[in-house]
């Protein structure tokens, strides 16, 4: 079943990493954009801990969109000024919709 146009409705930036000349011409990894779509960010979990003597923020979240191929989890989301690396991309078997977890640390 298609996710009801309603549910999806935040705007999301999927993007992946690349590889390019810096301006030595030496490679230089950076994030180039892939897709743009609208979704369903939902809050799973939040911790905060302190590592190494800083304080350390994760933030969990669950991201559905309407199914789009190609995606992995080495790719990262952009929302509302946050960047979320994608950890696993969960399809739905009639391929309607992908549900993305994610994962935020500040």
């Amino acid at each position: 079943m298609t996710p009801a146009a309603g549910t999806l409705s935040q705007r999301i930036d999927i993007e992946r990493r690349a590889t390019a000349p810096d301006a030595w011409g030496q490679p230089s990894e950076a994030w180039e954009w892939v897709a743009s779509r609208w979704a369903d960010v939902r809050l799973l979990a939040g911790l905060e801990a302190i590592k190494a003597g800083a304080d350390v923020s994760t933030v969990r979240v669950s991201i559905r969109i309407r199914h789009l191929p190609g995606l992995d989890a080495g790719m990262r989301i952009r929302h509302s000024g946050l960047i979320y690396n994608i950890t696993a991309v969960l399809p739905d078997p009639e391929r309607a919709f992908v549900d993305l977890t994610c994962e935020a640390v500040r």
